[in-house]
């Protein structure tokens, strides 16, 4: 195989210096590589500071009211994807609760996204419905109180009006245990 070909070995021949420095060249213009650039950087720092970071991105995704047309449509696809890794790869596995509190905020964004870009083709759908099967794996591992999180998953199914919590209660059943499912059952028949 060439010395020339694009692959992990002989970029880390490199070395890290030149690699440090070939990072900064590419990242000059791009917001996506710096802000995944910075994602790594906090996540050196520990789960808390990259969990600050993205609670922050999360919160400027919300507040864009710009129209993602088809020049942007692909540029937020990979955006939301890599928020959504970092909370459940990154964020979950020492922070579950952490990461739980954010993968909601995270599923809270869809109608906001919904209302400023052409979903036709289903690509922003599937990357929030992927994020709803990520509380199967995240909340049995997170520290929450199940009334309040029944309390929760009913205010956010009466406010479902692009389905992004479809199958919440089913997916955290077992997080809500018999308490939380009673607590619910009772938020739903009065």
């Amino acid at each position: 195989m060439s010395k020339k070909t694009l692959n992990k070995d002989n970029l880390t021949a490199l070395g890290a210096e030149r690699l440090a420095d070939l990072l900064l060249e590419v990242s000059t213009g791009s917001a996506e590589i710096k802000r995944r650039l910075r994602l790594e950087l906090s996540h050196n720092v520990g789960p808390k500071e990259l969990a600050r970071d993205v609670r922050k991105r999360l919160g400027s995704l919300r507040k864009s009211t710009s129209f993602a047309g088809w020049r942007k449509r692909k540029s937020l696809i990979k955006d939301l994807d890599t928020q959504l890794d970092m909370i459940t790869e990154k964020i979950a596995p020492e922070e579950p609760t952490e990461a739980f509190d954010l993968l909601w905020q995270f599923i809270e964004l869809a109608p906001s996204v919904y209302e400023r870009v052409d979903d036709s083709r289903g690509d922003v759908g599937d990357v929030f419905r992927s994020a709803a099967l990520r509380f199967e794996d995240i909340g049995p591992r997170a520290v929450l109180d199940p009334t309040a999180l029944a309390s929760r998953i009913w205010d956010a199914l009466r406010d479902n009006g692009y389905g992004e919590f479809d199958g919440i209660i089913g997916r955290l059943a077992p997080t809500l245990g018999d308490d939380g499912l009673e607590h619910l059952k009772g938020l739903v028949i009065h």
